[in-house]
């Protein structure tokens, strides 16, 4: 005949011995990330402290806290009653198979890692890469965040990103500004030359060393180039190139300094005179 009350005593016994270890360790789990956070803000003050380097900083604070994370879950477990032994063996089969699954995953993370130690780039620089341009916001552990000049968010793989060309603009204090301007082949090119050299005294942002260089770099039947390469600071590039060409826009039209015809409109003007 079954007997209730045996089995009755067996659950009171059992929700009695595991029910007051399931509240041990909801308990553990409660202070532990209470701890854990505590623990990654020390840290993330600390390192500001002792002056680690920004690139660095998300990247550490992200594996600590991954490791702080998993120790409480072990001792969570273990607390339950799980025999560790079984659970270490569970843990690398699936991690086993989580890595297989996640293999561009891991590989944005050795490049994470490549890129933290080689250091192509900082927080704050300036580049170009995998056909995108921007300032580093944050290197994270499987990616790198841009913000671009009309403050879109771009993130980057760190696998791909560590095995391509990486174009950093913020690693020299000082840059080369290269206007080129396309002339009629009527116009006095010493003349030319003239204004943009003045153009080029009158400017203070313009550095004397490397000196300023005022060339031809292109000679066609209609049309001259002349490259005028200048160099400034980095952060006068972008102020100067605008002001500058604008500046010799006006030049140009106050002495009279000729644009090439369009091809269309030199057609009309031979149709119109019977030329071929």
């Amino acid at each position: 005949m079954f007997d209730i009350g045996k089995y009755h005593s067996v659950l009171i016994d059992f929700v009695v011995l595991y029910g007051m270890k399931l509240i041990v360790a909801i308990f553990i789990l409660a202070i532990g990330a209470w701890v854990v956070k505590s623990l990654n803000r020390f840290i993330s003050n600390l390192m500001v402290r002792r002056n680690v380097d920004p690139s660095l900083r998300p990247f550490l604070g992200s594996i600590i806290n991954v490791v702080l994370w998993v120790s409480l879950i072990v001792v969570v477990i273990s607390q339950i009653g799980v025999e560790m032994t079984s659970f270490i063996a569970i843990l690398g089969s699936a991690g086993l198979a989580i890595g297989l699954a996640l293999q561009g995953s891991l590989a944005n993370f050795a490049g994470g890692v490549l890129i933290l130690t080689i250091k192509p780039f900082r927080v704050g620089d300036f580049i170009d890469a995998q056909g995108q341009s921007g300032t580093v916001h944050i290197i994270n552990i499987f990616n790198t965040v841009l913000k671009t000049g009309d403050n879109k968010t771009i993130y980057l793989p760190n696998g791909p990103l560590a095995s391509s060309v990486v174009v950093n603009y913020s690693v020299e204090n000082t840059r080369r500004v290269e206007l080129l301007f396309t002339i009629s082949v009527n116009n006095d090119i010493g003349k030319v030359r003239q204004l943009l050299q003045q153009l080029i005294n009158e400017d203070s942002r313009i550095l004397t060393e490397p000196e300023p260089a005022i060339v031809v770099t292109n000679f066609a039947e209609h049309a001259i180039t002349i490259s005028t390469r200048i160099w400034c600071n980095r952060t006068d590039y972008w102020p100067l190139f605008w002001e500058m060409t604008e500046k010799a826009k006006a030049a140009f039209e106050a002495n009279n300094i000729a644009l090439p015809v369009p091809r269309r409109e030199m057609l009309n003007q031979k149709a119109s005179t019977g030329l071929k």
